[in-house]
C-alpha cells in the first residue's frame, strides 16, 4: 500500500469540485461528486432516532443494492428536523443535479450538514447546483474543493489517497471526511465519503465496510452527541478492471484492510480536529474476556465528560476512568484492572490489578501535558483488547458551540 496525494479524484472515473453557493457567509459549501459510470454504493448511518431528511433519501437508496453515480453535499445547514418541506428540498437537490448528469434522481445521494431546524434555501441551492456542476473534474484541486465544501466547525480539509496491487491491477481508494464537534458517532462520523475503482459486489463492499466502522468512526467521541446526519458513503465503479471481488478470499480481505487504514486515517483527523481540543487521546483497553467488552469500555472513558475535563487540566484522575468503566455495562473484574498514563514523557502506572499505586504527581503531570496522551487498561481477564479515540473538553468547545448559530 502507498500513500498518495489526494482525495476523492483519485481513483480512476471520479470528478469533483466545491464552491460556496451562498447557504454560508464565506465558506465553500456546496460539494458534487460523479462518476463516469454507475457505482456500487455502500453505507452506514446515525442510530439517532431522529433522522435528517438526507439520511432517509439515502438509507433508502443504499439498502436498496441499487447502483448509483453521484453525490451532493451541502454544509451549512443539516435539513434535519425540517417536516415534509425537507424531504421535498431533498429530493429537489438530486432531481437537479441528476438532470445534469442525465440520470434518475434516484441515482445521486445526498448529505447535508450544519445548523438543524432550518429551512434550506433551496432555490439559492438549485441555482448554486448548476453552476458548481460546470466546475466538476478530476484534480487533485478538484478534490480539494470537494473537501472544503464539506467542512462546519473544522479548522482543517481531512482527505487521504492509497494505492496496493491486487492480481496485477492498482486499486486506488480516495477518502474525506468533516467532523469537529457533536461527534459520538454509533455507525460512522460525521459526514465520511470513501470512493475506489475497485471491482467489488454491493455484498461484500458493505461487508468491508461494517467491519471497518465498528473499529474505526464509531471508536471516536469528541463530545458524547450522536449527529441526526452521521453518514459515511462508500462508492465503487470497477474502473480499475481487476476481477470481481465476491466472496471472503485474500484479495477481499486486502482490499477490507486497505479500506480501513483510510477510515482510520479520517477517524483519526476528526479527532484531532475535535471543538476547542488541545489534547489527542488514546484509550486502549487489553486482555478484555470479550472483544465487546473491551469496545465498551474504552468507548465509555473516551467518552467521560470529567475524564475528558480531568486530560484538559492535565490532572492524573484515575478515578474518572475506574467509574467510567464501571458504569459502561461491559463485564469485568475492578480487582484485576492496572492502569497506565503514556506519552512520549514516558508511562506512568496508577492502579495495578485493583490497587491504588502512590505515584509521583510531577511525573504524571509531565505526561499529560503532552499533547497526545494514551490511557493503558489492562484487565486480565482474556485476551481481546480494543482501542478508542477522543480529544479533552475545554472552554473554548463550550465557546464554539454557544455561537453555533451566530
Amino acid at each position: 500500500m502507498k500513500i498518495i496525494d489526494g482525495g476523492v479524484t483519485a481513483p480512476k472515473g471520479y470528478c469533483a469540485t466545491g464552491k460556496h453557493i451562498g447557504i454560508k457567509k464565506v465558506k465553500k459549501d456546496l460539494t458534487l461528486l460523479l462518476s463516469e459510470t454507475e457505482c456500487v454504493a455502500a453505507g452506514a448511518f446515525t442510530k439517532n432516532i431522529v433522522k435528517a431528511a438526507p439520511v432517509l433519501w439515502d438509507e433508502k437508496i443504499v439498502t436498496s443494492g441499487e447502483k448509483v453515480r453521484g453525490i451532493l453535499v451541502n454544509s451549512g445547514n443539516a435539513n434535519a428536523c425540517t417536516g415534509e418541506q425537507g424531504i421535498k428540498d431533498n429530493e429537489t437537490m438530486a432531481k437537479t443535479f441528476a438532470t445534469l448528469a442525465s440520470v434518475s434522481a434516484e441515482k445521486i445521494l445526498v448529505c447535508s450538514t450544519g445548523v438543524i431546524g432550518v429551512n434550506l434555501p433551496i432555490e439559492k441551492i438549485v441555482e448554486g447546483i448548476k453552476d458548481t456542476y460546470t466546475y466538476l473534474g478530476s484534480s487533485l484541486e478538484n478534490g480539494n474543493d470537494a473537501a472544503e465544501g464539506i467542512i462546519t466547525t473544522d479548522t482543517f480539509v481531512k482527505q487521504i489517497a492509497v494505492t496496493f496491487e491486487l492480481n496485477g491491477k492498482e486499486i486506488t481508494i480516495g477518502g474525506m471526511a468533516k467532523g469537529s464537534g457533536m461527534i459520538h458517532p454509533n455507525m460512522a462520523t460525521m459526514l465520511s465519503f470513501i470512493t475506489t475503482d475497485a471491482n467489488i459486489s454491493y455484498h461484500m463492499l458493505n461487508k468491508a465496510l461494517k467491519e471497518s466502522v465498528v473499529d474505526s468512526y464509531n471508536m471516536i467521541s469528541v463530545d458524547g452527541d450522536t449527529s441526526t446526519n452521521d453518514t459515511v458513503l462508500t462508492l465503487a465503479n470497477g474502473m480499475a478492471g481487476n476481477d470481481l471481488i465476491d466472496k471472503e478470499d485474500e484479495a477481499f480481505t486486502k482490499f477490507k484492510e486497505t479500506l480501513h487504514f483510510v477510515n482510520l486515517k479520517l477517524a483519526k483527523d476528526i479527532i484531532h480536529d475535535g471543538e476547542g481540543a488541545t489534547k489527542f487521546v488514546e484509550v486502549f483497553v487489553k486482555r478484555a474476556k470479550t472483544k465487546n467488552d473491551a469496545r465498551t469500555i474504552a468507548k465509555s472513558v473516551i467518552s467521560s465528560s470529567l475524564f475528558k475535563t480531568a486530560i484538559f487540566g492535565e490532572d492524573a484522575n484515575w478515578g474518572r476512568i475506574l467509574a467510567a468503566m464501571g458504569y459502561s455495562g461491559a463485564e469485568f473484574n475492578p480487582q484485576l484492572v492496572t492502569i497506565h498514563y503514556i506519552s512520549s514523557k514516558g508511562r506512568i502506572i496508577l492502579m495495578e490489578a485493583g490497587t491504588p499505586i502512590k505515584f509521583d504527581e510531577i511525573k504524571a503531570l509531565e505526561i499529560l501535558k503532552e499533547k497526545e496522551i494514551t490511557v493503558e487498561i489492562e484487565l486480565n481477564q482474556g485476551v481481546e483488547e480494543a482501542t478508542a479515540w477522543g480529544c479533552d473538553l475545554s472552554y473554548e468547545y463550550v465557546r464554539i458551540n454557544g455561537e453555533y448559530r451566530s
